[in-house]
Formats: C-alpha cells, structure tokens, sequence
C-alpha cells in the first residue's frame, strides 16, 4: 500500500516548480537579481548595492517550529496561505547550498518575490550553488508584503514559510536552523559558532594546526575573534573557516555552513582595528543593508539612523583571513564568549562545567536579536535562538561529545573584569597563548574556577576577580543562584551538569 502523503510534505509539493511555472524565475543571475531591486538601491561609494529594510532584525517571538510548539488553525493556515499565494505572486527561485561536508550538506530552495530580488541576491552571496539537477532538502518561501508577520517552521518537511519580513537574516537562519537540526539527529550537534584553523610551530620544527570554536549571540565578538589573525607570523597563522553556524560531527569533524560569504555586523567599522573586515565589506562586491548610506553614495559605518545592526554580505574571498575551506577537520578547543564583570578574562572548565556554560550562554543581548533590549543581560542556551527540540538534551549532548571527543573548553570574557575592562589586546594575548600551550593554570577561590596563572606577555594578575569587583562576595553568591535557578528550568539537563554550576 503506497505511503500516505503528510499534510507538511502536502505543502512542499504544492510549491511551484520553479522550472515549469510561469510566475517563477528560476537562478537568474547576480546581476540580474540585482536589477529586480534597482528601485530600492542606493549605490554606495564602493559601487556596492544598499539596501534599507523595513525589519530591522530577526523576529524571535514571532517564529514557531512544530517540534516546539503547538500550531492551532491560525498556524496551518498560515503556512497554507503563504504556500497559495507563491502560485499566485512573481517570484524569483535560487537554489543554493549549504555545507560542503560529504555526509552533512543539503540543497535549498528560496522563493521570493521578483522586487525584493535583493533578499536573493544576498543569499547567493552566502550560499554555494547547488549541485545541478540536485532534489531540494530545505524550501523557503519569503513574502515581505504579508500583512501580519509570521515564521512559521516545519523541521519533518524542511519548510520554512516567512511572512511579514523582508530582513535578509531570515532567510538566512531559515536553511542553517534546519542545517543544524540535521546535526543533532546524526549525532552531532549544530552550533552558532564561529571556526577557526591556527597553525603553529612545534619545538622541533614542524607545523601543527589546533581547531578551535567561539561560541557567542551574534555581535558579541565572535566573528572578530575567529577572524583575528593573532598576531602570528610565517609560517605560523590564524585562518577563519565560518563566523556563524557550524556543526560538530561525532567524530571530532566540524561541519561548516556557508560557503560563498559571511554576514558581517558594520556599526562602528573601522579600518584601523579591522582592516581585513574593513576591505571586504568596502569592496564591490559586498550587499549593505541598514548602513547609513547618504543620496551621493558617502558611507557612515559610525551612524545609527537605522539601527545599530547594520549588516553586510561579504565575499569569502574578499576576506583575506577567510580560508578555502569550511570544514574543520578536528577541534581542540572551545571558547564561550561572554561579557559578564564578574567573571575572569579567561577560565578553563571541565566538560561538565562546559556543559553548564553551554547551557549558560551568558552575555549580553545585542540590536542583531532585540534592539530594544541591547546591552542588558541575557541567558541563551548554546548561545544559539535556533535551537528546534529539548534545550536540556542540547547540553548533555554538549557534554559526551566534548568528554568523548577530549575537547579542551574556556570561557572567555571580552567585556571587563569588575571595572577593569578587557581590551582586545588582552584577548587576543590569552588567545595566541592557549593556542600554544603556554598558559599555567591555578584555582581561584573567589570565583571557584581554573584561571590563568600565567600568561606570556601578560599581568593576568591585574584582571583578578576578588581586587576589581566591589564587594565581590554579595555578587558572586547572587550570580551563582541566579545560575542555579536557571539551571533547574531544564527537566532533562542531567544532574552531573547542574552540579558542576560554578
């Protein structure tokens, strides 16, 4: 008896063909997506297209997933609506790419209409193509013009319909949500992560590469850090492999996403403290969306007319730290990013301890997920807002693949210690140093954590917990209770976990 067709796979295939249909334009050009949305381009200085769009972020509190949650009538029919109106509206089809890994890379299909072909272009710029005549795993359908605003996921089908938005990280996250999903049910786990490859010099002479993560919420620093070259002369160096989601694999491998670009934060762009992100987001062939871009072309990287998420597409190849390759063959060390004062630049953790990290996700919220939150403290497991099933599950799977894989794993703090801020020079010093082994490590009594006793290079001694955070005692013991009551919202985060709480 021939297998009954799901209501979800129902919508997928009432989507039209892209190479049959009279409303869709099927993988038209660069150039060609970027004369549909001539009418909302402003050419900058560079050359390059600027767009400014009508959301300014992710919508968050406005997604919904059917492993999550509970879609009522008002869900199916809107899901149902969007699907009808992609055979009713003139669309432009790409079909792209994500992953490169021979077991973890899936083909996606993205529909929007012709006038926002500037969503479309950006994503061609992120993405590879799709191999040809290849079956497509993930779809898309965008529709920006949709008068309630609405992303609506179906993981078994790889559907994802957005509606009411026409901010490109939408259509972004629509393809490395579901990329990431599939990790964890190969075993893995997807990762909002930046990966990086640092080759160095052994005693005796040779080249050793250690592969390293940086997990932290978008804006937080990660893409700067996994971008950083560390200062490294030949033949030693730092290269970037992905800036944003990746997946770690149960053999140690970590799966990259994106292969054509990266979708990099401007505000406050300078020349000086990033020349490499500066040339690549300057250059014309980058896509700018929510910068300050004046009538004759002039580029205001420092403005916030918009918002203080303004983005730009970049070229991989445009990036001189960017690599060729996007997989890492193996990872060695995890960091954590985050910004709290009361934790110390840098501590070393046990899985365990890492797993609470994880499931921590402590930072900052940034204008890339609530702008009108920015700057207050926030929670995220994995640092990731696109995580589809149990949180809890999310960390103890952390916890055995970092335990099986013997992943060394820090947390690390770019903000300030207390009132004693935390420079990029001081960062990137403990970075260079860990990468190398060089670092000697002792226990804090105020913080309960391994921390650096020495650092090449550097008096770590000055970032001390306990001397630069008034009245450290009251904070640390209110920091850990809030941590604790945190914890115990994930029924099943296991106990080990919980209790490594530091």
């Amino acid at each position: 008896m021939p297998r009954q067709t799901s209501a979800t796979e129902q919508f997928v295939a009432s989507l039209p063909d892209p190479e049959q249909a009279d409303n869709v334009v099927y993988n038209p050009t660069t150039d060609e997506l970027r004369a549909y949305s001539e009418h909302l381009e402003t050419t900058t200085e560079f050359g390059s297209p600027s767009y400014v769009s009508e959301a300014r972020s992710r919508k968050s509190e406005q997604t919904k997933n059917t492993v999550d949650d509970a879609f009522d009538d008002a869900d199916e029919a809107l899901v149902a609506d969007v699907t009808d109106a992609a055979s009713e509206t003139d669309l432009v089809c790409v079909d792209r790419r994500v992953g490169r890994h021979p077991e973890h890379s899936y083909v996606c299909r993205y529909y929007v209409p012709e006038e926002y072909g500037r969503i479309a272009l950006s994503l061609c710029k992120l993405l590879e193509p799709a191999p040809e005549g290849a079956e497509p795993d993930f779809y898309t359908v965008q529709l920006p013009d949709w008068e309630e605003t609405g992303i609506r996921v179906l993981p078994d089908a790889g559907y994802t319909v957005v509606a009411g938005s026409d901010y490109t990280g939408e259509a972004k996250k629509s393809f490395l949500r579901l990329f990431m999903l599939e990790a964890k049910r190969a075993g893995g786990l997807g990762l909002h992560a930046g990966s990086k490859r640092v080759t160095l010099e052994t005693e005796d002479g040779d080249l050793a590469d250690v592969g390293q993560l940086f997990l932290g919420l978008s804006g937080t620093g990660k893409s700067t850090l996994t971008a950083h070259d560390l200062w490294l002369d030949e033949p030693e160096d730092a290269t970037m492999l992905q800036d944003d989601v990746c997946a770690l694999l149960p053999d140690g491998s970590v799966a990259g996403s994106e292969g054509e670009g990266l979708f990099v934060k401007t505000y406050g762009l300078d020349p000086e403290t990033e020349p490499a992100m500066y040339d690549a987001v300057t250059d014309e062939t980058a896509v700018l969306e929510n910068v300050d871009v004046a009538a004759d072309g002039t580029v205001d990287f420092d403005s916030d007319k918009y918002t203080t998420n303004g983005r730009a597409v970049i070229e991989r190849d445009q990036l001189s730290s960017a690599g060729e390759e996007i997989d890492l063959p193996g990872v060695d060390q995890i960091f954590f990013i985050t910004r709290n004062p009361a934790m110390p630049p840098v501590a070393k953790l046990t899985p365990e301890e890492a797993a609470v990290a994880f499931m921590l996700g402590e930072s900052v919220q940034t204008s890339a997920g609530d702008p009108s939150a920015a700057g207050e403290s926030i929670r995220v497991v994995g640092t990731n807002p696109f995580i589809v099933g149990s949180e809890g599950e999310e960390g103890n799977r952390f916890r055995d693949l970092i335990a099986d894989l013997d992943v060394d794993c820090y947390v690390l703090n770019t903000g300030r210690v207390g009132t004693r801020d935390v420079g990029v020079d001081d960062t990137i010093t403990l970075l260079r140093a860990i990468s190398r082994g060089s670092v000697s490590w002792t226990h804090d009594d105020a913080t309960d954590l391994t921390v650096p006793r020495d650092v090449p290079g550097m008096d770590v001694s000055e970032f001390d917990v306990a001397a630069n955070l008034p009245d450290h005692e009251a904070e640390l013991s209110k920091l850990r209770a809030e941590r604790e009551a945190y914890l115990e919202r994930f029924d099943a985060l296991d106990d080990d976990i919980t209790d490594a709480r530091y």
